[in-house]
This record gives C-alpha cells, structure tokens and sequence, in this order.
C-alpha cells in the first residue's frame, strides 16, 4: 500500500505531513512512502534524509495524487488536486469540513475517503492522533515570542544598579491547550500573567502555572462534551468585555485564543478597548483567521491602533515548522498504524469505530459523517 506525501500549497505554510523518522517507521511496517521532492525543505528536512529513511521521491505531483492509496497533508487540497485522486484512495489532513462544502462533495464524487484531522474526538484513544492540540501547545508558545519580540521592553523584573525593571503584564484570554502553552511560556519568561476562561473548571489550570485567573460572573456557563467552551450569549459577551477591560487597559501584552469550532471567532476585544492600552502595548490574535477576537485584526499583518501593534499571524504552528511537523507527523504515524493490520497489509476504515465515526468525513461516494451530512438538512 504507498502512502504519498506531496508538498503544501498554501500560502505561509513550512510545514510537513510526515518527518523522516516516521516515513522510516511506516517503511518497516510495511508501506511504500512516496515524498514530493522539496516537501519537507522548509520544515528543515532534506530529499536525503527521506531517502535514506526508505522512501521514493518523487517530482511528478499528478502522478503521486494518482498512484496514491493514502494522501497525507497537512492542509486541505485544491478543488482540482481532488480529480486527480483514485477513487477508493483515503485521504487525511485538514479539512475544514464545516466551511468547505464544495471540496467535501467533490471528495464525495470522487469516491476519495477523507478523514478530517480537526475532528478527531477529544478522548483519551484518540489523544495520540490529536493534532488540534498538538498544533494549538506551539501556536500558545509561537504567540508569546511574537509579543515580546514586538513589546519595547523586556519581561522579567531585573535589578540594577541603575534601578528597578518591573515585569511585564500579560494576559491571557482562553484557557484551553494553546491559551495555557501561553501561560507558561510568559511565566518562564518573568511575566506577572493574568488569565481568563468562560470555563470556571480550568482555574486550577490556571493558578498551578502561577497565572492569577479573573473571575467574571457571566452566569450559567459550562464546556461541551469535547472540552471546549460553549458561544457566549450576546449578552455574556457584553458582561466579559466590561469585565476584562480594566485588565486590558493595564496589560502590556494582550493574548486572545477564543475559537468556536466550525465556526466565526467571538470579537472579545472591541476598538475602544485597544484604544484604552497604553501605546506601546501589544495584542496577539490568535483566532484571525476565523474572523479575529480582536475588532481591526489583519490575516497575517500588525496593524497599529492608537500605539497598540495588533498581530494576526493566521498560521502560528508554522513559525516553528520543524518541531510542529514532528507533532503533526507524529498524529497521522499513530493514526494509521491504529488502523493498519501488518499481516494483510490492509487499513481497515472501520466506521463504527468510536474515533472514525467522528473524523471519516467522506466514504464511498457518500458523506457519512453525521455532524457534516446534518448541515445539508
């Protein structure tokens, strides 16, 4: 069976499916690996290395979309790599299947299985396949780095001789992998962090990094079954904006995670509240991409408001290409030997399995994920 790997096409992206060390792995479990020349380059991985770890390379992208039985890729495809694709081949990346109804039908026409990498179930099975979160642990990191790269001062407290430097303020909006990677990474930093979560269960999270959480009664709250927080009433989010504008105004870095999976980001912070920052003051919107937490952030560009540098980096894992493909890679190594029977030499794409039936998006001409077909009715 060849797994192929072809090189990412999407604007700012350095990273890749599959490290050298897995291709090694799967070459031993009994796959043909096939590498598009130049794939890895930009993650810091050579043709050489992917050689001399058992795989073929290959320069012809046509001729490994179609000779593959499984497509592995960090981002979703091109509408018209999709064509190329054998029918009964499966394919795994990011698939925003949500948004993405007309690459999901044709992946459905096709007759190409698909499995969404963003809906892989938050279980304790699945945590090894889990590359939200793999993903999301870099991006708090990568969002740190940013900031105090830009902030005009440094982080820590220093004592001089010439006098006291007081440690930067942080904070930190959202809780979750990314939002608590943030925490403490501004931590070892010497940051003074503050944080906040609509989730009340994550203040123990919260404090054992040595983060003060803010309390703000927003009402009846909770997480889903997944873990992740429930969209905030217009009303609720009326009540955290007045409640985290004081804060704000007194941060000099300004973190925002807040996600709604499948769907637009929440705008926590409104232009007025950037304005109240001194001028200076840094803001890191982590949620650009979906529409931004932050009122007046760019895709990939910093703007300035009233002194403020708002940054949207759209792709942060990619800011640390190399380490975030061996995560990623690391997700797709263990969520296809779980499938994999050595002997026969066969992927058993069993849908009632308890992760598949989740993730399998597309099947057999048909979508047969519940959640994705449940939008068409």
């Amino acid at each position: 069976m060849q797994i192929a790997v072809p090189s990412e096409t999407h604007a700012n992206e350095r990273r890749v499916a599959l490290i050298p060390d897995a291709v090694k792995k799967l070459v031993r479990a009994g796959f043909d690996v096939v590498i598009e020349s130049g794939a890895g380059v930009h993650a810091g991985f050579s043709d050489t290395e992917y050689t001399e770890a058992g795989a073929t390379l290959s320069s012809d992208t046509d001729a490994l979309l179609g000779g593959a039985d499984i497509l592995l890729r960090v981002n979703k495809p091109a509408l018209e790599d999709i064509k190329k694709v054998k029918r009964g081949a499966l394919h795994i990346s990011y698939l925003d299947p949500y948004n993405e109804a007309e690459l999901i039908d044709a992946m459905a026409a096709q007759g190409v299985s698909s499995v969404s990498m963003e809906m892989i179930p938050r279980t304790t099975r699945a945590q090894k396949m889990d590359a939200l979160s793999s993903q999301a642990s870099l991006a708090g990191y990568s969002m740190v780095l940013l900031a105090a790269n830009k902030l005009g001062r440094i982080l820590p407290m220093m004592m001089t001789p010439a006098g006291t430097l007081k440690p930067a303020r942080v904070f930190v909006i959202g809780a979750g992998v990314a939002g608590l990677q943030a925490i403490a990474t501004a931590k070892r930093l010497g940051a003074k962090v503050d944080a906040f979560d609509t989730r009340p269960v994550v203040a123990e999270q919260v404090q054992s990094l040595g983060a003060k959480f803010v309390n703000i009664d927003l009402g009846e709250m909770g997480q889903t079954e997944g873990g992740y927080a429930k969209e905030l009433t217009p009303e609720q989010l009326e009540l955290q904006r007045l409640g985290m504008k004081d804060i704000i105004s007194q941060s000099d870095i300004v973190i925002t995670t807040a996600q709604l999976f499948g769907r637009p980001a929440p705008r926590i912070i409104t232009k007025d509240m950037v304005e109240a920052m001194k001028p200076g003051g840094v803001i890191v919107d982590m949620a650009v991409g979906s529409g931004g937490n932050v009122e007046g952030s760019v895709p990939d560009e910093t703007v300035v408001v009233n002194g403020v540098s708002i940054i949207g980096v759209a792709n942060l894992p990619s800011e640390t290409a190399q380490d975030a493909s061996q995560m990623y890679s690391s997700n797709l190594f263990n969520l296809v030997t779980e499938y994999w029977n050595e002997e026969t030499k066969t992927f058993n794409l069993n849908l009632e399995d308890d992760i598949l039936k989740e993730c399998v998006i597309t099947h057999d001409g048909e979508i047969v994920n519940t959640a994705i077909k449940n939008l068409r009715t």
